[in-house]
């Protein structure tokens, strides 16, 4: 089948083009207007499929519950906002709740193949590798210190999933779960952190590659105290994640970060709770503690001013960064497609409009507002 607009997004920029789509695959990139009979988009924008590396859950959905129907629902409605890919993200708790979890992940790529919907990615590990003092909302009765043999057994029992790994780099000893991770082909992300500047760098030289919600969760910067959000600054080929709310982290600072790091290293996500997608009010829970969702769309700890998580939806976030945070749009859009692809290594196939890479397209209207979604050459919205 034939698609086409007059302004894709292909190779960092706007330009009119027609695809060909076989097998859930972009096979051609072809000139507009070049075969009769294309879908044609005509002045909507068109962007590769959003990929979002850090979120617990939407729907009512969590993925510690560990259950199927749940996460194959987030799956199928999650297309909505121009998601196709996702790393469903853990929250430190015991062992044999982590394990359900990531087991149930494991099982349900499984059963989904082929299935419309986000396509899993992999499993983003959150804790329980953290830092007490800055846990944020992560439950400290369930924190523990890095294991390779414990993390050996989650990843068995995610058979292989974990990709990406949360963990304070200052109390890995030795940096042994760092190296052993980043051999294994897991993504090692600092964050919910204490760590000073000398320790994320000895974190980076030992395998660390990304830092988890920069600015939250983590020492904060001191002209003579630089910590992990110096770091981020100064490590130019670290990846950052960055929760574009504007609540977690000020519009001005949001935009610092986009101008030290460049286009290529900062990656958008939403930490989105399963508070995401329902009616206001309602009780719920992360980790197994209570939290409470304000007018802003934050989540707090109930009875604190603790930060929990958001309710961000991905194509707000993108408007978010264009429209208010004065981000320039290549860099904004990399943010939510092409960094968090390469970050994954798997920039092959995702993350770009172009031949070769899986049909992962979103359609979005001058207000940022999704149109369709298509994954892996499947209308999945709209």
């Amino acid at each position: 089948m034939r698609v086409q607009g007059k302004r894709i997004w292909i190779a960092g920029q706007f330009m009119p083009a027609q695809l060909e789509i076989k097998n859930g695959t972009i096979e051609e990139v072809l000139p507009y207007g070049s075969g009769e009979g294309a879908v044609d988009w005509g002045e909507l924008r068109v962007f590769p499929g959003f990929i979002d590396i850090h979120t617990h859950g939407a729907y009512g959905y969590d993925t510690n519950d560990g259950t199927p129907e749940g996460l194959k629902d987030w799956m199928r409605r999650i297309p909505q906002e121009g998601v196709t890919s996702i790393l469903p993200t853990t929250v430190t708790q015991m062992p044999d709740v982590l394990e359900r979890a990531v087991a149930n992940v494991a099982a349900v790529v499984r059963e989904t193949v082929g299935v419309c919907g986000a396509e899993i990615l992999g499993i983003h590990f959150e804790g329980p590798y953290l830092d007490m003092e800055y846990k944020g909302a992560q439950p400290p009765e369930a924190i523990a210190v890095p294991s390779v043999e414990q993390f050996k057994r989650y990843q068995e029992a995610a058979e292989g999933l974990i990709k990406y790994i949360t963990l304070a780099p200052e109390h890995d000893p030795d940096w042994a779960l760092t190296r052993y991770c980043a051999a294994h082909g897991v993504v090692v992300s600092m964050g919910h952190s204490n760590a000073s500047f000398e320790d994320a760098l000895m974190g980076a030289a030992n395998g660390a590659s990304s830092m988890t919600h920069v600015y939250n969760a983590m020492s904060p910067y001191h002209h003579r105290k630089p910590g992990l959000v110096g770091a981020a600054f100064r490590l130019r080929d670290l990846y950052g994640e960055l929760i574009c709310d504007g609540c977690h982290s000020h519009l001005a600072a949001v935009n610092n970060f986009f101008a030290a790091k460049g286009r290529d290293h900062v990656i958008m996500v939403t930490d989105s709770l399963r508070a995401k997608h329902c009616p206001p009010g309602g009780s719920y829970q992360l980790g197994g503690h209570d939290i409470e969702i304000g007018e802003d769309g934050l989540a707090r700890l109930k009875g604190t001013d603790t930060i929990a998580g958001s309710t961000l939806r991905m194509n707000k976030g993108l408007k978010i960064l264009v429209e208010e945070a004065q981000v320039p749009l290549d860099a904004a859009v990399n943010s939510c497609t092409l960094n968090p692809a390469r970050c994954l290594g798997v920039d092959a196939r995702k993350g770009r409009i172009a031949a070769g890479c899986d049909a992962d397209l979103a359609v979005l209207d001058g207000n940022y507002e999704v149109i369709e979604t298509w994954c892996r050459g499947v209308k999945c919205w709209g």
